[in-house]
């Protein structure tokens, strides 16, 4: 088995580190991930300038752009082979409802998933890498179970409570619950004194309720998320339909 791995914060980071090192056990791993943290960046190319790419030890490599732009060189140009599978993180805080949209977690399995490979997106719960070792156990259990028994390609979320391995033994699948709109951002100055902000924090949880990725990871298990990528709002087709007839 191949394994693409990536991230979005940053190929030297702690969570893939892990996730190399749990991986490596039973799979051919190469890891094409961001140089420096590109959280929140969702599906961003970058195409107003040559994006640099840096070759480490081990099979790790380095790009000078977003967690998409890794994963996008990674199939186009450097790897040697088509992987089996996307793994992106592990992630350094929950990517849960709407956090999806803009997570460069998220974007870099949905990325592998353009290219019709299957791919999943790992994070923890909390920030700080407490029981990173469970988090990575788990994500091998994922990985191995669900490679061969779900239709190809297929596109999973993945959020994992900070929590000894033993206790993370209840896996429940899930739907995206909803947030509150993020708070309002916070007016800030630039080093020179220029006008400037900062993006406020998440917004407050709206939707938590049974069967939701908030309320699984608040009983403290592993939230596993099907995602899909088709935007359609197929229930509006037949109004829109009347209006522009």
């Amino acid at each position: 088995m191949r394994i693409l791995v990536t991230n979005d914060d940053g190929w030297q980071s702690p969570g893939i580190k892990a996730l190399v090192a749990v991986l490596s056990d039973r799979a051919e791993v190469i890891v094409v991930a961001p140089v420096s943290n590109r959280s929140a960046s969702s599906s961003s190319l970058t195409v107003d300038r040559p994006i640099p790419v840096i070759h480490g030890e081990a099979g790790f490599h380095g790009v000078e752009g977003t967690p998409a732009d890794s994963v996008h060189i990674a199939l186009t140009a450097l790897l040697p082979w088509r992987p089996d599978l996307v793994v992106s993180g592990i992630n350094n805080r929950q990517n849960l409802g709407e956090d999806t949209v803009y997570s460069g977690t998220v974007a870099a399995a949905v990325e592998g998933f353009l290219y019709n490979i299957p791919a999943i997106a790992f994070s923890q719960v909390e920030p700080g890498w407490q029981y990173l070792d469970s988090a990575a156990k788990v994500a091998a259990d994922i990985v191995f179970r669900a490679y061969d028994r779900l239709p190809s390609p297929w596109l999973l979320n993945v959020n994992i409570p900070n929590l000894p391995y033993e206790a993370l033994d209840v896996w429940q699948v899930t739907r995206l619950g909803k947030r509150n709109p993020s708070s309002g951002v916070i007016a800030d100055k630039t080093d020179d004194g220029r006008e400037a902000y900062r993006i406020g924090p998440y917004g407050t949880i709206m939707d938590a309720g049974k069967g939701t990725d908030f309320h699984a990871i608040q009983q403290g298990w592993v939230s596993v998320t099907p995602l899909q990528i088709d935007w359609t709002h197929y229930d509006g087709m037949a109004s829109l339909a009347e209006i522009f007839s």
